[in-house]
């Protein structure tokens, strides 16, 4: 068997040695001068920076720091269509929407408009409300904050700042060049660029943004970055691309403005931020995984209707409070608060009925070392020591235990 040693212009070199079988192995160079492949080094260690781990073990889990970047969980909202408000609106998990004026755009858990060759089998679908004219100080986006324990690693605000690499999958009915961002705050800001150019079509773009070695970034369960996408933004929150800059912004010089076509639509999925220079395949975490992840944000359970419901057994120790137990998924990122649907008291012992007065339900109490919670409600003429059931006053009710960033 013949090989062909290549030397190194000082030192190393590569061995090719023909297969010790019969038949003949074609390897196709590339027709422009370049990089073919990144290869391990001798010890099989693939650096961060060209997609691999840095270590001779392999891959070593969350490459993705993005949660429900493929677009499958919609605990809230089980795929309706919600537009956008002023005040800023979680829709999918993790992923929130905000507009300088209301309903301007909707976005919705949506299947796949087209096969995607990656195969995602949920996106998350962009629909244009109006013809909108932005002015310099509004700003339409879709973004997700990343909490900082997921992004301590990257040492951001130190001389070591490690770069990332953000990727996705588009589809639109509008072409044109799109903004979107990352950002630490109010402090620092990278604004990027993304060209459609081909109209209902997938394709998969990559940025790759250099570490911030200036600032302070979060580093513990507070918002550590936000990665944003830009429907809309004006002159006043939007710089240059694809540089850091100082200062609070929401989108690129010169961008296509989405909202600006009545009806125009974009899909959006596989979203994957990783350390290094390099997009490499999207990092599937099974479906429970990615639940658990969102869970520890927005937890929703549902709650019976039927007058004999067990949807959730408390007890009244005093005439106007009973104590609601729950044990969470998971433990939260912090206390949470707590939002229902519309609901009422049976009393199990006699089956009668109490509608709560009040509900303080921000003062639910999360267990310092474990995912206990305990909600109060507070209706009258309670009899203490006794058991009862929180049911729902409608088919979809529900009660949410939220800790978002």
């Amino acid at each position: 068997m013949s090989s062909i040693v290549v030397s190194g212009d000082t030192s190393g070199a590569v061995t090719l040695s023909a297969p010790a079988v019969a038949g003949t192995v074609t390897v196709t160079l590339p027709s422009a001068s370049g990089t073919m492949a990144v290869l391990p080094t001798a010890t099989g260690v693939l650096a961060e920076s060209a997609g691999g781990t840095g270590t001779t073990t392999g891959y070593y889990g969350f490459k993705n720091r993005i949660i429900n970047g493929a677009m499958v969980i919609d605990q809230r909202n089980a795929g309706n269509t919600v537009n956008n408000t002023t005040a800023g609106l979680y829709t999918l998990d993790r992923w929130l929407i905000y507009g300088s004026v209301s309903a301007k755009f909707r976005v919705a858990q949506s299947g796949m408009p087209a096969v995607n060759s990656a195969g995602f089998s949920y996106c998350i679908q962009i629909y244009s409300l109006a013809n909108t004219t932005v002015s310099a100080s509004d700003i339409y986006v879709l973004s997700q904050y990343i909490e900082g324990y997921n992004i301590a690693d990257m040492l951001w605000g130190t001389a070591s700042a490690k770069s990332f690499t953000v990727s996705f999958w588009v589809y639109s009915t509008l072409t044109g060049t799109f903004g979107g961002y990352v950002k630490g705050g109010s402090t620092y800001t990278y604004p990027f660029t993304y060209t459609v150019s081909s109209a209902n079509t997938w394709q998969q773009v990559s940025v790759t943004i250099p570490g911030q070695t200036a600032g302070t970034w979060n580093t513990t369960n507070g918002i550590g970055f936000t990665v944003g996408f830009s429907f809309g933004t004006g002159s006043t929150y939007t710089a240059a691309a694809n540089s850091w800059t100082g200062g609070d912004y929401y989108g690129a010089t010169g961008q296509t403005q989405f909202v600006s076509t009545s009806a125009a639509t974009m899909y959006i999925t596989g979203v994957q931020l990783e350390k290094g220079s390099t997009a490499t395949a999207f990092d599937y975490r099974d479906y429970g995984r990615e639940m658990i992840m969102c869970q520890r944000y927005y937890t929703q359970f549902g709650l019976e209707q039927a007058s004999s419901s067990l949807s959730q057994l408390g007890v009244a120790y005093q005439a106007t409070t009973a104590v609601f137990p729950y044990i969470l998924p998971v433990k939260m990122r912090s206390q949470p608060t707590v939002s229902a649907s519309t609901t009422e008291l049976v009393e199990w012992q006699t089956l009668n009925t109490y509608t709560p007065t009040t509900y303080t339900l921000p003062t639910a109490q999360q267990a310092t070392q474990s995912p206990l919670i305990a909600i109060n409600i507070s209706p009258s003429s309670m009899t203490a020591g006794r058991v009862y059931t929180l049911r729902a006053t409608s088919t979809a009710g529900y009660i949410a235990f939220i800790s978002e960033l």
